[in-house]
């Protein structure tokens, strides 16, 4: 059971290891800080031109912030990594680590801590950093640009159809037109096969006949039909060539 802990563990390291120098592969530079937070002047004790120099051993283009960059990489900073030296020193020792960072700021790897005791700060600085870059074994770069997705051209050939001639419909009557006027309140009263409806003088106006369709209905002695619309009854109908439309609210 051990074993297999153990392998799964090695296994793990060793996948995680290979996608953090793939992902550290597709960037073609590495700027350096001309000035490290924990110093006060610019390349203080030399230290950014000696990590400029220890990180060109592991096959980077480096480049200090200060000095004059290539175009593409002035034009698109996200081709370059961006190297740091952090230090967490006490009273009697210099601790370093080397970190890179994209250009968002993400961490993409850290040294392990490199340590001197030296008194001298130059010598101990160099020490603490030569140290960390030891640590760095586990880091393997050639740089391969990035691959990126290629979506594949494809041509779509379109078949134009002819157009076809509208055929101008064949009105039945040049001089119908549409009239709606105003709602009025009719009553119902049964009929055999249908309904008179009357007004308020009371003075029938239709005579309807029923159908298989609910709430529709046949007007009688024209042609027209008598239909429910919501809470509402709609009359179509003709009358000397005049198509009509009207509204009422009917009682049964």
């Amino acid at each position: 059971m051990i074993k297999k802990i153990a392998f799964s563990l090695l296994f793990f390291i060793v996948i995680s290891a290979y996608s953090q120098n793939e992902q550290i592969s597709n960037y073609k530079y590495v700027i350096v800080s001309n000035k490290f937070d924990f110093l006060k002047q610019a390349d203080q004790y030399q230290t950014s031109s000696l990590t400029k120099f220890l990180l060109k051993k592991k096959g980077f283009t480096v480049f200090l912030s200060n000095e004059t960059l290539p175009e593409e990489l002035v034009a698109n900073r996200c081709l370059a990594l961006i190297a740091n030296v952090t230090e967490n020193s006490s009273l009697f020792s210099v601790k370093t680590k080397i970190d890179l960072k994209d250009c968002y700021g993400k961490s993409i790897y850290t040294s392990k801590e490199g340590k001197s005791k030296e008194k001298d700060f130059k010598k101990s600085y160099h020490e603490a950093i030569r140290m960390a870059y030891s640590t760095m074994s586990d880091l393997e770069y050639k740089y391969e640009p990035k691959k990126e997705n290629k979506i594949k051209a494809t041509t779509v050939v379109t078949k134009v159809l002819p157009v076809k001639k509208s055929i101008p419909l064949v009105k039945e009557d040049t001089t119908k037109q549409e009239t709606v006027l105003n709602v009025e309140t009719l009553y119902a009263q049964t009929k055999p096969n249908g309904f008179q409806l009357v007004n308020t003088k009371p003075e029938i106006l239709f005579q309807v006949l029923n159908t298989n369709v609910k709430d529709v209905f046949i007007i009688k002695s024209k042609n027209g039909i008598l239909y429910k619309s919501d809470t509402s009854w709609i009359a179509e109908y003709y009358e000397n060539n005049t198509f009509i439309v009207k509204k009422y609210n009917i009682k049964f």
